[in-house]
């Protein structure tokens, strides 16, 4: 049998021999959307519990659009020209793109262009997170679990904040996406700590497909929500990169949208636990860095007997 696993760009394939037993464990096959720019300008006129975008926005307002770094797949090339298409009543120097690196490097202007497109890449102050600079960020206030949370202050000083991103399964956040683009994305170090700690880490609710209960989610929400006049645009991704689903408006509802539809369809039950399971870090771009690698040996730890052995390219 021969198996291609997600691996760089183009894929690792490999034959099993004869006579082993063996399953392939992937996301639900979904069509991509036919219209995926239509369907997301569509969603940004008739977003979830939210006015239409274009409503949201005068002329004179500052607007901050985070997005992801080149370790996410997140499509700009369709979702930023959509979402510009409806700002283009607003002075281009009243809109700034907010790289939410995290802890991540720094993309390079190189990568900004692969990000963004050469065109938007130019056009637009970018600002990515340095969480070594804490002259950056300004205190929002506390979480419930008393986390003090720095942000980046000239997103703070944004009339609206326009999060971006895509919706995944993840290993202990339980999902991607939403409030994921303010925090870990545009914060500060210490902030990011707190929130990445062993204890939060140890609750047997941080886990994948869990947000309820979550201690790391809820941490999460609570320091975007510490933010006012948020936007949520958060599309969903089939197994070619292409838009499955779109979810625009209210942070809360429309990430819960999303993530329903990501649970029925990227996540797979299993009859029982296997002896050996085969992974990767899961292709491009998430391996570009090695530490992803920690998620395809997580995902495959949910399906591997006690004593099992695990295979990560």
């Amino acid at each position: 049998m021969k198996i291609n696993l997600a691996y760089g760009k183009n894929g690792l394939e490999w034959n099993v021999p004869d006579g082993y037993h063996v399953d392939i464990i992937e996301p639900q096959w979904v069509e991509g959307l036919r219209d995926q720019m239509g369907a997301v300008t569509e969603a940004l006129r008739s977003p979830i519990d939210s006015k239409p975008l274009k409503d949201l926005v005068s002329r004179d307002m500052k607007i901050g659009i985070i997005f992801s770094d080149i370790t996410r797949a997140t499509p700009y090339h369709i979702i930023l020209p959509a979402i510009l298409k409806e700002l283009d009543h607003v002075d281009p120097q009243h809109i700034i793109l907010f790289c939410a690196t995290g802890t991540h490097r720094p993309a390079p202007p190189g990568e900004l262009e692969t990000i963004l497109g050469k065109e938007i890449a130019g056009k637009y102050r970018i600002i990515q997170n340095d969480t070594n600079d804490r002259s950056q960020y300004m205190h929002a206030g506390n979480t419930s679990s008393g986390n003090q949370i720095y942000l980046n202050a000239e997103l703070e000083a944004c009339d609206l904040k326009i999060l971006t991103g895509f919706i995944e399964p993840h290993f202990f956040m339980g999902f991607s996406g939403g409030g994921k683009a303010v925090m870990p994305g545009m914060a500060y170090l210490d902030t990011i700590r707190y929130n990445h700690s062993i204890s939060m880490l140890e609750n047997e609710n941080a886990r994948w497909g869990i947000t309820s209960g979550n201690p790391i989610w809820k941490d999460i929400l609570e320091a975007a929500e510490l933010l006012s006049d948020l936007f949520l645009l958060n599309i969903t991704l089939n197994k070619r990169r292409e838009i499955s689903g779109v979810y625009a408006g209210d942070l809360r509802s429309a990430h819960k949208k999303g993530c329903i539809f990501a649970k029925e369809t990227a996540m797979a039950p299993v009859d029982e636990p296997y002896d050996l399971v085969i992974t990767s870090n899961p292709g491009y771009p998430l391996d570009l860095n090695i530490y992803q690698s920690v998620k395809g040996m997580s995902a495959a730890m949910q399906v591997v007997k006690k004593g099992g052995d695990i295979l990560i390219a």
